[in-house]
């Protein structure tokens, strides 16, 4: 939403025969007018040319000015005039103009389908950013995207008027940066082995995962990026998530050995040695990254760095007491002032996770807030600049609904409102300190994400939210005029090609026992907003189908195939079909997302890595502790239990959790579910055997049968054994009456 926006008395009608001028020869400037008759060629039937304004008549016309007196001093701001005389876009800089084009391009596509043209009201806006810094964070460490994809990925991002792609370029399970000096940093430290789903992106397990950009690729990258007035600020991660760095050249390390190149997710204890060795290597990493990165902002890391290895090393110690140092988080602190301080000589500056406010880094060094409050409220009474990248709020790889159909992810759900009603400016901050807020960002982790497709439905619609919140002035904060924009906007991104989410939208089914042999079944959506309809017959809902008012009480003696959509109030569908099953059998199945865990120690929704190719299913399961709860099953009539259940290899870095791991003893050697009455020590209902399970990578259907049991009650459900030796997960659990 604009900052300021002023309706006016009438029209002007936009056709392809509009003239669309520019009084300006600069490069940039075109860039951003030719840019905006592009885009709008994609997403309307409208078909604009650039012409030299000149001694050309503006009358009737689209007209682009760069103009150093313009109204809008703020920077990247810009005026957008709409008379019945025609349209002007002013601004002091190309920026300005570049993003007046995007919201023309907005006010030019309701009506993308009207050849006939496009009648825009007229208006005044004048419009700025709230924020300097619109950022995403994308990680191409943990799963590698293609030039292309990162190229759409920063057109889309220009749309969205967001600056800033923090390029998360080294880690454990991987190095993707060419750096000529030490060329087996992407020989060895780009390719780690084909673990879980991975395999499938390779082809088998044997096939190792790869990939890395030249130097030739980053600067494509880099100039494709600044054309749209984005910068790109690189990422290597230091003194922690170095694992890939130390597989390539073991001397960076602690212990002088070769770990491999990370496939474990989560926190690993291979950091880089702190001494003089490293630190010239980091120097001429660093100077390589300079050469090809212009910004301003360097990002060092300095977040989860466990200390397990400096600790073990006497070589490590001495060297912290020869410095003065009292602990290991002040040697961090003394390592990354050497990094930064040496980038300050070089007129640039550090960007750092907030666990570099240990101790005394340089007041320059700016900090990237992900831990809320606390993390942004000590940076900036300690006076640095801050970027506040809240988590869980603002990191994407946390899925967006609890719908089944979901891809892979953490939990807890990060919904498009969390995400919209976010507010970067912690409680109680001073005038000051809110000065130094430099901006907000959303972080993009790829552990689940394998492909680009994954990381287009993480990220939209939910990068739409941050836009205006990093964009529009706190008082227009308006949820429901959002959405009111949205279908439009996803008509738009349709017509770009952008594989967005429809989840806030998606239909979600309650079934419930009926009256006299009903089912009841009650419809909604995350973001209560557009008409569901549906149909009974399996059919595909249309704006003519049924729409829902009230549950529906369908028969419990045979089966009905309901589907239901979302509409926006035109009949944009906003969210494609959903299917449910309604029948008695319904009532008694459950998947995974409709169980409970025993302790929630650290859920995850889980892709299997079987079958390579094809649909793999995803569980939700806690891998430090492999039990689930029904709450409240009926049981009555019930005399069998069928557990279809999948097994996924163990690729986690618990770091501390280790001993949080919950084992249990085997009672056959290759273990077995267990099902107990009302608690995990209840009575034992069923055990099923897992020997024909361990026999295929596949889903196995387990059936037991278990003692008649009247009423409702809670099932706990749980594998024996160790889940790092192999994790058991449950994809659907069935009661069965015979």
């Amino acid at each position: 939403m604009p900052a300021q926006v002023t309706r006016h008395a009438g029209s002007f009608t936009v056709t392809s025969a509009t003239p669309v001028l520019l009084y300006s020869d600069d490069p940039a400037s075109r860039f951003a007018v030719q840019h905006f008759v592009d885009t709008l060629g994609q997403t309307s039937a409208l078909r604009l040319h650039v012409a030299d304004g000149g001694s050309v008549s503006p009358h009737a016309a689209i007209v682009f000015q760069l103009d150093p007196g313009a109204e809008v001093t703020q920077r990247g701001g810009y005026s957008l005039d709409v008379s019945p005389q025609g349209v002007r876009v002013i601004a002091r800089t190309p920026v300005g103009l570049y993003y007046g084009g995007v919201t023309l391009g907005q006010l030019l596509t309701p009506n993308a389908d009207r050849k006939a043209g496009v009648e825009v009201p007229a208006l005044q806006i004048q419009d700025w950013p709230r924020f300097q810094w619109r950022g995403l964070m994308l990680d191409s460490a943990r799963h590698f995207q293609s030039i292309a994809d990162i190229e759409k990925l920063l057109d889309w991002m220009s749309l969205l008027k967001l600056n800033v792609l923090h390029w998360h370029l080294t880690d454990d399970q991987g190095w993707r940066l060419q750096i000529p000096k030490y060329p087996l940093l992407t020989k060895i430290g780009a390719c780690r082995k084909a673990v879980g789903p991975d395999a499938a992106l390779t082809g088998s397990p044997d096939k190792p995962y790869c990939g890395f950009y030249t130097d030739a690729e980053v600067r494509q990258i880099v100039q494709y990026a600044a054309q749209r007035h984005i910068t790109i600020v690189p990422e290597i991660d230091m003194p922690g998530h170095a694992q890939a760095a130390i597989a390539s050249y073991p001397w960076l390390g602690v212990t002088g050995e070769r770990p491999p190149v990370g496939t474990d997710w989560g926190i690993n204890t291979w950091l880089l040695k702190p001494d003089a060795r490293t630190l010239k290597f980091v120097d001429a990493v660093m100077d390589e990254v300079m050469a090809l990165f212009p910004s301003k902002y360097i990002h060092i890391g300095g977040d989860e760095a466990a200390k397990d290895q400096w600790n073990a090393s006497p070589a490590v110690r001495a060297h912290m007491h020869a410095l003065g140092l009292k602990n290991m988080d002040q040697l961090q602190d003394w390592f990354m002032t050497q990094v930064a301080e040496y980038l300050a000589k070089h007129g640039r500056t550090a960007v750092g996770w907030d666990e570099i406010l240990h101790g005394n880094v340089p007041a320059s060094t700016v900090v990237m807030s992900w831990h809320a409050p606390k993390g942004a409220e000590q940076a900036l009474q300690l006076g640095h600049d801050v970027v506040m990248s809240t988590s869980p709020t603002l990191y994407l790889d946390h899925y967006q609904s609890d719908l089944h159909d979901e891809p892979p992810g953490r939990p807890d759900v990060e919904s498009l409102e969390d995400v919209y009603d976010y507010d970067p400016v912690p409680s109680g901050a001073t005038a000051t300190q809110v000065a130094h807020i430099l901006g907000v960002q959303a972080n993009l982790w790829t552990e689940y994400m394998p492909t680009f497709a994954r990381a287009e439905h993480a990220v939209f619609p939910r990068i739409a939210a941050l836009a205006e919140v990093a964009w529009s002035p706190a008082a227009t904060h308006d949820w429901h005029g959002f959405l009111d924009r949205m279908p439009v906007e996803f008509a738009r991104w349709r017509a770009l090609g952008v594989d967005y989410a429809d989840s806030a939208f998606a239909p979600a089914f309650a079934l419930q026992a009926g009256a006299q042999g009903t089912i009841d079944v009650a419809l909604s959506n995350q973001a209560g907003f557009g008409a569901i309809h549906y149909t009974t017959d399996g059919s595909a809902p249309t704006l003519a189908s049924m729409p829902y008012s009230k549950p529906l009480s369908l028969p419990a003696g045979r089966t009905t195939t309901l589907r239901a959509a979302t509409f926006a109030s035109d009949g944009f569908e906003l969210a494609a079909p959903r299917t449910q099953t309604v029948d008695a059998a319904a009532l008694r199945t459950r998947n995974s997302d409709q169980l409970d865990s025993c302790t929630n120690q650290v859920v995850l929704r889980l892709e299997d890595d079987r079958p390579l190719q094809g649909k793999r299913p995803v569980y939700k399961v806690d891998i430090e502790n492999m039990c689930w709860l029904w709450k409240a099953a009926p049981l009555d009539e019930v005399r069998k239990i069928a557990l279809t259940v999948g097994n996924l290899p163990w690729n986690f870095a618990l770091w501390t959790d280790n001993a949080k791991v919950v084992k249990r003893p085997k009672a056959t050697p290759a273990g077995e579910f267990q099902i107990h009455l009302d608690t995990c020590k209840g009575p034992l209902l069923a055990t099923l055997p897992l020997a024909a399970a361990t026999k295929t990578k596949l889903q196995t259907t387990l059936v037991a049968t278990i003692p008649a049991t009247q009423g409702t009650h809670d099932l706990c459900i749980f594998a024996s054994g160790d889940p790092r030796d192999g994790l058991w997960a449950i994809g659907k659990m069935q009661l069965l009456k015979r």
